[in-house]
């Protein structure tokens, strides 16, 4: 099984973004409205630069001054670990555990294909669980 395996079983890839230059209330508001936990920071050239959690905001946003005026690049992580579509699903959730990250970027030839978090990883591994328990319940009754 691999991450692309992970991103066909989501259904949906649209990776949201946002500027560096954004505002935090901006931030705010896109996490809020889009319901995600998570935004990838593009540069204009739309180059990958970070990316933008709520854990973020709760821990860098307290020291800054003025947090209503911050921008994005004041609080977005920019040590990003990435994978690619045919990385092993069994890696992701092991540098995700390591690393104690809940958002990775799957990125193919500087492309972002979309963002795999901790709970599509665990509904991935689920649906695993239950097809392969259908298939042996199937095998021993049938």
């Amino acid at each position: 099984m691999s991450v692309r395996d992970v991103l066909r079983a989501k259904g949906n890839n649209e990776v949201f973004t946002i500027s560096p230059t954004a505002t935090i209330v901006e931030l705010l508001e896109q996490l809020t409205t889009r319901n995600v936990g998570a935004i990838v920071v593009l540069n204009e050239d739309d180059s990958l630069l970070g990316i933008a959690t709520e854990r973020d905001l709760v821990r860098k946003l307290p020291a800054i001054p003025h947090p209503l005026q911050a921008r994005v690049e004041q609080i977005m992580s920019t040590e990003l670990i990435v994978c690619g579509p045919e990385d092993s699903f069994g890696r992701l959730m092991a540098t995700m555990t390591e690393k104690r990250i809940r958002h990775i970027p799957v990125v193919e030839d500087g492309k972002i294909l979309g963002l795999v978090s901790i709970g599509d990883a665990v509904k991935f591994r689920m649906d695993q669980l239950e097809f392969e328990r259908d298939q042996l319940t199937n095998y021993v009754t049938g």
